[in-house]
């Protein structure tokens, strides 16, 4: 009888310390950040900082593509169907990040999110036609749209996927 009192408190304990585990792993899964996707599958791993990502495109000549995955927060995003936003790189430059064959969209209110892009990074120029456009989109006014002049040379990216922190 006493062999059988101590097999059952033995695996009285070990249920216990699995339980605890568990708990552990739960409280750590609460701590973990967690991500909407959207486009095709990416990870939250190995990705350059706004601040290397800024020095990469400072490295490419027109015609240069590079395959990339970065994490910015979001300066602007299109309003009315959230098909394109601009990430922030530090020193007051920003990337214009279009989506892959208009296959995929971000959130509306997506302004001032954290996100990590995986894509193709290239210089672009923008006529004032599509400035105007992402202007409206934005839904600045006619008086800010009409200030538009002038072509922009943009630091841009196709992207395939985004991750956005919930």
């Amino acid at each position: 009888m006493k062999k059988l009192g101590l097999i059952v408190l033995v695996m009285v304990i070990f249920i216990s310390c699995k339980e605890d585990k568990k708990s552990i792993e739960k409280n750590n899964e609460e701590i973990t950040t967690t991500y909407i996707s959207f486009g095709d599958k990416i990870t939250s791993e190995n990705y350059l900082s706004k601040g290397q990502m800024y020095d990469k495109f400072k490295s490419l000549k027109k015609g240069d593509t590079l395959a990339v995955k970065f994490a910015s927060k979001i300066n602007k995003s299109c309003k009315k169907k959230g098909c394109w936003m601009r990430l922030d790189l530090g020193n007051n430059e920003e990337s214009l990040v279009r989506f892959k064959d208009y296959g995929f969209f971000v959130p509306l209110n997506s302004k001032d999110r954290e996100v990590i892009v995986s894509g193709k990074a290239y210089l672009d120029v923008v006529t004032v036609a599509q400035l105007r456009h992402y202007a409206e989109d934005e839904g600045l006014s006619k008086e800010e749209i009409n200030k538009i002049t002038e072509d922009e040379v943009t630091f841009a990216v196709e992207s395939n996927g985004v991750l956005m922190k919930q």
